[in-house]
């Protein structure tokens, strides 16, 4: 499906309706040279396939450089990232809660390293790999001792505090022993993620000097193998509000300052040196296009309802940690000189959390008006309440230029569990948690 002009969201909402996701590839491309640019020469970079599984994004990320990897975290995720065309034996399998059949799935479709986070976990994929007569590389996950001693003062804080995630740092001499006994795998390196979405250069740069600080003091007082350093992210993109993704003029070059005086044989690759995004890659390619069904005033409020709400965008955001939970429009159909008035954004769901903005001043809006939420590249659709409700799934169109690459949605279904195999690796789709009995997502044209 091509075009020879830029396809207005009008006229892709009149084709596909709404809700409605839309995808600017060219906008994903760009994203991937700006962090590529800005990391040192020759790191790694993984993309978190959580933030957004989309094939067609997913291929734009990989790249032919080969310096973009895929970080998964389930079977549905791995089947995303060998359907883009990543490499299964550079993919980081990641995840606290890797069970021996999945682990067994992977490595069968010849995934080698795995992100580790317990004595149990090295356990569980030692036996997965001995029993298949491979060896399989185990970084080892590090939950920080104190972050107190983290530079960064912005941001979501993922390690300091008791967590499934990673071996607390106190705890590796007592577990070193026994992981070096375990048959069927090899330590060859730490990984770390302290922080998540930070908001300046200043602090990024000041955890990232933490991070390899702690780093070298482990590898040495532990003798610990160093072939591969995973540092984390934290790099910063806005979230279903206006704005764009941050940028890092400065932090190639205090990074490979850092990296040379801690770790001097970095440039030839002892150890490899990994960094990790989701959200920075995919948030600002992302536009979101919700239909207005009704608009309701009583007692003092007035209550616009979207098409789409929790279902679609946002489910996770009651977590109270990983998402914000108010959504600010960047346009609607609402005339452009229209006063504004404060209203409560909601959606078609049959609960009262289905909120995705309180008291937003927006234009007097009308039913069939359209509100178009930017900045949804990153945690959409599949981090979202999708099936909630039975309600069918939003449209996903990719654009590269004025050209619709795809135009499909995702289709979940019950199917029987004879048929869907086993529960680790049963409808492991391209889209990481929307199986069908083929395991794919639909990609027929949506109505």
């Amino acid at each position: 499906m091509t075009g020879t002009a830029p396809t207005p969201h009008d006229a892709l909402v009149e084709r596909y309706g709404t809700p409605l996701y839309v995808y600017d590839l060219d906008e994903v491309a760009a994203a991937r040279a700006e962090l590529l640019d800005a990391l040192p020469d020759g790191a790694v970079l993984y993309y978190a396939l959580k933030a957004n599984p989309h094939p067609d994004v997913a291929r734009t990320l990989r790249g032919d450089d080969g310096r973009c990897r895929a970080e998964i975290s389930s079977t549905g995720e791995l089947h995303a990232a060998l359907d883009a065309g990543f490499d299964p034996a550079h993919c980081l399998y990641t995840g606290p809660g890797k069970t021996t059949t999945e682990i067994g799935h992977a490595l069968d479709l010849g995934v080698r390293t795995f992100s580790t986070d317990s004595v149990g976990d090295v356990r569980r994929v030692g036996r997965a790999a001995a029993a298949r007569r491979v060896t399989a590389a185990c970084v080892l996950r590090v939950n920080a001792v104190n972050t107190d001693t983290g530079g960064a003062t912005t941001g979501i804080r993922m390690t300091g505090r008791p967590s499934q995630f990673g071996f607390d740092a106190e705890s590796l001499p007592d577990a070193l022993p026994e992981l070096r006994r375990v048959e069927g795998v090899r330590l060859t390196g730490l990984h770390f993620f302290p922080l998540s979405n930070a908001k300046d250069e200043e602090n990024l740069v000041a955890e990232f000097r933490h991070t390899v600080a702690a780093a070298v003091r482990l590898a040495d007082d532990l003798d610990l193998p160093l072939e591969l350093l995973d540092l984390g992210g934290g790099f910063a993109a806005p979230y279903g509000t206006p704005g764009t993704r941050d940028s890092y003029p400065a932090l190639r070059g205090e990074l490979e300052a850092m990296l040379d005086a801690a770790l001097p044989r970095w440039r030839t690759g002892s150890p490899v040196i990994a960094f990790e995004s989701g959200r920075y890659l995919t948030a600002c390619a992302g536009t979101l296009l919700l239909g207005v069904t009704n608009v309701k005033t009583g007692r003092g409020r007035t209550h616009v309802i979207l098409d789409g709400g929790i279902n679609v965008f946002g489910g996770m955001s009651g977590l109270g940690r990983l998402l914000p939970t108010h959504v600010e429009p960047a346009a609607t159909t609402a005339p452009a000189d229209a006063p504004t008035a404060p209203a409560r954004l909601v959606g078609p769901l049959c609960t009262p959390g289905d909120v995705l903005s309180r008291d937003l001043p927006v234009p007097a809006l009308r039913d069939d008006d359209v509100v178009t939420v930017p900045n949804t590249g990153a945690y959409g659709p599949t981090a979202s309440l999708l099936a909630f409700l039975g309600r069918p799934a939003p449209a996903e169109v990719a654009l590269r230029g004025p050209d619709i690459v795809s135009a499909t949605r995702i289709d979940y279904r019950r199917v029987p569990l004879e048929a869907a195999g086993a529960p680790d690796t049963a409808g492991a789709p391209d889209t990481a948690g929307a199986p069908t009995p083929a395991g794919r997502t639909a990609e027929e044209p949506t109505p």
